[in-house]
């Protein structure tokens, strides 16, 4: 396969739908599905907005612990996450809600981590898509492990649409600066690894803006590890669908790692416990709203009549009850079983262990004993 990333006129950002809802042509990366499967992407941009929005305002009623909002970044995931096919595997950070969705995850999957009655209540295996990881950048480092593991399974390079296999390890403009990070570039260039570093740059190290992180842009930090990068809009949902899967492809048919990086924006706190106010401007974000992912796609798509208004309204009442289910269902999830700890984190219960655990349920129960008498 020819790469197509090393185009010396190549522009630093590929883009095939402008903000204003106008397609782009591009020499390298085209869009191939049709304007149906558009449809079906607002509908993924509109739903994964409404759970991180129920999420947001769960948190906010004292029903979950805390949230890693996604707000802004949606085309990305969700132009990323369907691309890949159902072999592919996914190693996220910890707000890669939108790609869950593309996966299959039951969000209320996501809810339940961080509403702490679970610690990731998925099947990593069954949905190609890994436990969410909190330690900036450490899932770099896990995916390019897996990926030598599907190199030496013989699920790379076969020709074969069915088997063949790429990795991505989604991460953020701040966890670049990690360690793990650089390893996990290296091992994954020396060793040729059919893995996609997947970057989502929204600009904000929690506080920190991407100026003062880097003095080049990120996707051409990838040259100097031996691998190919690309730089693509990352509130474009149709570009980040091309490009992913340009990049996948590449990995799949043995051509070793690619790095993406998504060029977009979080429009709101890095968590919860965050306050953008005290490090941003609001000039920045309203400069970024007028990119919004959603409103562009939508642009599209009523400037060349390919949705009327029953169409949207539909997608609103699907999202409606999606919220509906998310808030019912997660005020209903049952506080978990504090002793559960004991049968997931060792693999054989010894008699010691057994003891512990005993005592363990008894001097839990002593509470609920003691608030009884009172």
């Amino acid at each position: 396969m020819t790469a197509p990333y090393a185009r010396s006129d190549e522009p630093e950002l590929v883009q095939l739908l402008t903000p204003e809802g106008e397609r782009r042509e591009h020499p390298d990366y085209a869009f191939d599905l049709d304007d149906d499967a558009i449809k079906g992407f607002y509908h993924d941009l509109v739903m994964t907005r409404r759970i991180d929005t129920e999420a947001f305002m769960l948190q906010r009623q004292g029903e979950l612990g805390i949230w890693a909002s996604l707000l802004g970044q949606e085309a990305a995931q969700i132009g990323s996450g369907r691309a890949l096919r159902k072999q592919d595997y996914v190693f996220p950070t910890y707000r890669e809600h939108g790609v869950a969705w593309c996966r299959g995850v039951d969000p209320l999957a996501l809810i339940g981590l961080f509403r702490g009655v679970d610690h990731g209540n998925w099947d990593p295996a069954e949905f190609g898509f890994h436990l969410y990881t909190i330690v900036i950048g450490a899932q770099t480092l896990h995916a390019t492990g897996y990926a030598m593991g599907v190199q030496r399974d013989g699920l790379v390079g076969t020709n074969d649409a069915e088997r063949d296999t790429a990795v991505v390890a989604y991460l953020g403009d701040g966890a670049t600066s990690q360690g793990d990070v650089n390893e996990a570039f290296i091992f994954s260039t020396v060793f040729n690894a059919p893995v996609v570093f997947f970057i989502q740059n929204n600009q904000w190290a929690i506080s920190e803006p991407i100026e003062k992180q880097s003095r080049i842009p990120l996707y051409r930090r990838a040259s100097g590890f031996g691998f190919p990068g690309v730089r693509v809009d990352g509130n474009d949902v149709l570009a980040t669908y091309a490009v992913t899967k340009a990049a996948l492809q590449q990995a799949r048919d043995g051509g070793g790692p690619v790095l993406v990086e998504a060029f977009t924006y979080r429009m709101g706190a890095h968590t919860t416990n965050d306050d953008p106010t005290r490090y941003r401007l609001t000039d920045e974000l309203e400069h970024w709203k007028l990119k919004d992912p959603l409103a562009r796609v939508k642009a599209y798509l009523v400037r060349n009549g390919l949705a009327d208004e029953a169409f949207f309204e539909q997608v609103e009442a699907d999202a409606d009850t999606l919220a509906e289910h998310l808030r019912s269902s997660t005020r209903a999830m049952p506080d978990p079983d504090p002793a559960k700890i004991f049968d997931l984190v060792y693999q054989e219960q010894t008699p010691e262990l057994v003891e512990q655990k005993e005592w363990f349920v008894k001097y839990h129960a002593s509470f609920a004993a003691q608030a009884e008498v009172h």
